[in-house]
C-alpha cells in the first residue's frame, strides 16, 4: 500500500552542530526520497551557510631571516617570491569567450549537497566540492582551452619585491604588502605578509627595547678595578671601567643608558645594555702556601665560628651531578632496617 504522506516544512538547525534536526515522520520522508524542500545540488544554501564576506583571494605569508645587526640599523632586502597572475591572453577566461560553460552537475556553484542520516530523527547536509568542475562551477571544452594558461584562467610569475626593514622592529613583526598576493578572476588579490625571524645572536640578547650582554672578569678585576671594551651593533666601541673601589659581585648587573635597541618609529631613542658580570676565580693551589697569609691581611677578615669536640670533622669533596652512586637501585635515600622501611624520599626519575 503506497503511503500518502506528505513531507512537513523543512527541519531547524541545530544550535552550531551543522547538523538538521527533523521529527522522525520527516527524517522519513526525506530519506524515502521526498526532498521536494532540501536544498538540492545547484540551489542556494541553507541557513548554516556563513554570510559572504569580501570576495579577496587568499593572503601569502613569508618568513624573513633577519640577524640582530638588522634589527638594529635597519635594512632592505629583496625577496623572489613565485605568484599567480591572471592569463594575458585570455584574460582569466581559461579559453575563447563563450566556450566556458557552467557545470551541469552542480549548476555553477562548485559545490554539491549530500544527505546523510546520522541518528533516528536526524539528518546531516554536507557540502562538497563537485567533481566535475573542481570547485570552479565552471567547464571548457579541451579544444578551446586557452594554450597559455591551459584553462587555468592564471600562470606563475616570478615577483622581486624589496622589504624595508625598519631599526628596532621586533622578531615576529609583519610587513604586509597590500594586494601583492595570488590572483584569480573575479577576485581581489590577497596580501603577500613577510613575517621577520631574527636569528640569535652570540653576544647580545634582545629584552623589549633593552640588549642583555655577559661580561667575564677576573677576580683582581673584580676586586682592583677594570677596564672593558664592547662593540655594539653598529660598530662603535665603547669604553667601561669600574669605580675606584668598587667591588663587582659575581652576578652583578650593571647597565648603560641610551646603547641599547632604537625604538621602532622613534629611533632616536633606545633603551639600554645590561650587562651581567661573571667573576673568575683562580684556580687551587694559585698561590704558595706562605704567601696566603699576606693575601688574608689584605682581605676582610674570616668569621669565627666556635668548634667543640661534639661537633664531627667531615671532609668536602667535589660533586660530579652526572654520578647517581648516592642512589641505589629503587632510587629510596633510605635503606629497610630492622624495625621495617622507613620513610623514604623518591627521587623523581625521568
Amino acid at each position: 500500500m503506497r503511503s500518502n504522506a506528505v513531507c512537513p516544512p523543512a527541519g531547524r538547525h541545530g544550535e552550531g552542530d551543522g547538523v538538521l534536526r527533523y521529527p522522525a515522520g520527516e527524517a522519513q520522508c526525506l530519506l524515502r526520497g521526498d526532498q521536494a524542500r532540501l536544498p538540492q545540488a545547484g540551489t542556494e544554501v541553507p541557513p548554516r551557510q556563513e554570510p559572504q564576506r569580501g570576495r579577496t583571494g587568499k593572503n601569502v605569508v613569508h618568513q624573513l631571516g633577519v640577524s640582530l645587526e638588522d634589527l638594529y640599523n635597519g635594512i632592505t632586502r629583496k625577496l623572489a617570491l613565485q605568484k599567480n597572475v591572471i592569463c594575458a591572453k585570455c584574460e582569466g577566461y581559461g579559453g575563447k569567450r563563450g566556450a566556458v560553460e557552467k557545470c551541469p552537475v552542480c549548476k555553477g556553484r562548485g559545490m554539491q549537497v549530500i544527505v546523510q542520516q546520522i541518528g533516528p530523527g536526524m539528518v546531516q547536509q554536507i557540502q562538497t566540492v563537485c567533481p566535475e568542475c573542481k570547485g570552479q562551477g565552471e567547464r571548457i571544452n579541451p579544444k578551446d582551452r586557452c594554450d597559455n594558461c591551459n584553462g587555468c584562467k592564471v600562470v606563475r610569475e616570478k615577483k622581486i619585491i624589496e622589504v624595508h626593514v625598519d631599526k628596532g622592529m621586533k622578531d615576529g613583526q609583519k610587513i604586509v604588502f597590500h594586494g601583492e598576493g595570488d590572483q584569480e578572476p573575479d577576485l581581489e588579490p590577497g596580501d603577500v605578509i613577510i613575517v621577520l625571524d631574527q636569528k640569535d645572536h652570540s653576544v647580545f640578547q634582545r629584552r623589549g627595547h633593552d640588549l642583555v650582554t655577559k661580561m667575564r672578569i677576573q677576580l683582581s678585576e673584580a676586586l682592583c678595578g677594570f677596564r672593558k671594551t664592547i662593540e655594539t651593533l653598529d660598530n662603535r666601541v665603547l669604553v667601561i671601567s669600574s669605580r675606584p673601589g668598587e667591588v663587582i659581585k659575581h652576578g652583578d648587573l650593571k647597565c648603560i643608558y641610551n646603547e641599547g635597541m632604537p625604538v621602532y618609529k622613534s629611533p632616536m631613542d633606545k633603551g639600554s645594555l645590561i650587562i651581567q658580570f661573571l667573576v673568575q676565580f683562580p684556580e687551587h693551589y694559585w698561590l704558595p702556601r706562605e704567601k696566603l697569609s699576606l693575601l688574608e691581611a689584605l682581605l676582610p677578615p674570616r668569621e669565627d665560628v666556635m668548634i667543640t669536640d661534639e661537633m664531627d670533622q667531615v671532609d668536602l669533596e667535589d660533586f660530579d651531578p652526572s654520578e647517581q652512586t648516592y642512589r641505589n637501585s629503587g632510587g629510596e635515600a633510605y635503606e629497610e632496617d630492622e624495625e621495617g622501611p622507613r620513610t623514604g624520599v623518591q627521587c623523581q626519575t625521568s
